[in-house]
């Protein structure tokens, strides 16, 4: 007879775990199944986010930060350093300790919260039964009361670029590299080509970003894409827009690249590329035909508002269902699932999920832009304060981008926070609370914020809204 779980969760990267260990807190008895092997092929829980994406890029981030830091910007603050040196293999080591410790602390969780941990490849049958495939090829079946699917996503391979792992290498071999490339190519100038371009670029790389969209980080307000357009150029980051790739030829460990753009035939030779074209959610071999779980036409598992699928006690949420692929997107959605299942009422606010592209300067923003609310037909008030004029980002240095406030003309609800500067995840995340609430710009500019802080960048454009901003020139409102 088969062992039998209240909750069986497939995946446990962010939504995954989270959703497990909420059910088992809820009461139930509850499991998570994970394939995935470090290098030393044991069980790594956390998913991509932890192995392989949002943590261990961070690592690389801040490392190379703070070279260029100590390489470029310390004289400033009349700090001599000479001789300042890279050890990449070091900081590659600590990049996989970072991850080592936080994977090792999602172990701990299920052990604390009695989540049992099940090793293999989890695949939904029919009638809410799972089989796992064990690494050894032993085949376990599983019963629920109620499944989640959290199996994440994986980067797109191209054809024109087959990756190797080697020359041409995704998102998870670029977090490898041993030595700073000399010329560096990029495919693909979204968030994880300008984080990853920006990681070899500080630590001395020529980086070359090639983008098929005519437009630069089209989701984002234009405001905000065009300052870092303009940023990313000064800091020699040389982005190529509406330049397709045709192919690629690996030859003595470089590789040459051809695209078309505006001018027509382009060739380009580097010694590594990195091919960041977006991810797909991981289904293969994750469904049984006759599980009832059914997919849209992108592959993606197709759920209702509360990540219900078309079976009854089956949930999916994360990268394998509709929405930004977000790791904090995926554990909102996992916490909901697990509390909607034990019979409580919870719900997922879409419209209120913050984004953010970890460069430097950052860029985030939570809610709609200014075009898509003129799209709309909305009339609107914004507000827009410059770092320049911030004392707290002048006292660190850091005075690049601007927080932009969009309202309601009419209302005054604050409908749009978008941010490009020094700490602008954390602003951004000041006004999704905010808009939770239902704020008005007038509340945010009656709020009394710390000095001096960067976070009074986004008080000044909440009075900006309406004129009154203290510290700069306000525009005069129509």
């Amino acid at each position: 007879m088969s062992q039998k779980f209240d909750v069986i969760v497939i995946g446990a990267g962010p939504g995954g775990y989270v959703a497990a260990i909420k059910a088992a807190q809820l009461g139930m008895k509850t499991a998570c199944i994970e394939k995935y092997q470090d290098k030393d092929g044991k069980m790594a829980l956390g998913g991509t986010c932890l192995n392989v994406g949002c943590i261990p890029s961070k690592a690389l981030l801040d490392s190379a930060w703070k070279y260029h830091e100590a390489k470029e910007g310390f004289a400033v603050h009349g700090i001599g350093v000479k001789d300042v040196t890279m050890d990449v293999p070091a900081m590659i080591a600590r990049k996989s300790t970072i991850v080592k410790n936080l994977t090792g602390g999602i172990a701990g969780l299920f052990k604390a919260n009695g989540v049992t941990s099940i090793e293999g490849h989890g695949k939904l049958l029919a009638n809410k039964q799972v089989e796992v495939t064990g690494s050894d090829g032993t085949v376990t079946v599983y019963e629920a009361e109620n499944v989640i699917i959290a199996a994440g996503s994986q980067p797109i391979d191209i054809p024109p670029a087959p990756v190797d792992q080697d020359v041409i290498v995704d998102s998870t071999g670029a977090l490898e590299f041993q030595a700073v490339p000399k010329r560096l190519g990029v495919i693909g100038a979204g968030v994880i080509g300008l984080e990853l371009g920006s990681v070899w670029g500080r630590l001395g790389a020529e980086v070359t970003v090639i983008e098929a969209q005519d437009k630069f980080l089209p989701t984002m307000d234009d405001q905000v894409a065009k300052e870092a357009l303009k940023i990313f150029g000064k800091q020699g980051l040389d982005i190529r827009l509406g330049a397709r790739l045709t192919g690629s030829e690996v030859k003595n460990g470089e590789v040459t690249v051809n695209f078309t753009d505006a001018q027509g035939e382009q060739q380009m030779t580097f010694d590594k590329l990195i091919v960041s074209v977006g991810r797909r959610p991981v289904t293969t071999n994750l469904l049984a035909v006759d599980s009832g779980v059914t997919l849209d036409e992108r592959g993606f598992i197709y759920v209702d508002d509360i990540c219900a699928t078309s079976v009854p006690g089956v949930y999916a949420i994360g990268d394998v269902v509709r929405g930004p692929m977000l790791a904090h997107k995926a554990s909102e959605e996992g916490i909901m699932v697990a509390e909607r299942i034990a019979g409580k009422k919870n719900q997922v606010n879409y419209d209120l999920i913050p984004g953010v592209i970890y460069t430097h300067p950052e860029i985030a923003s939570v809610g709609k832009t200014e075009q898509q609310l003129k799209g709309d037909g909305v009339a609107v008030n914004v507000g827009v304060f410059p770092f320049a004029a911030s004392g707290r980002a002048m006292a660190a240095n850091d005075t690049a981008g601007f927080v932009k406030i969009i309202a309601d003309a009419t209302t005054d609800r604050v409908l749009g926070v978008h941010v490009i500067g020094p700490s602008a995840a954390e602003l951004v995340q000041q006004g999704a609370i905010a808009m939770e609430f239902g704020s008005s710009a007038e509340d945010l500019g009656l709020m009394v914020f710390s000095h001096p802080t960067l976070s009074e960048a986004l008080h000044e454009a909440a009075l900006a809204v309406s004129g009154q901003a203290i510290h700069i020139a306000n525009r005069k409102k129509r």
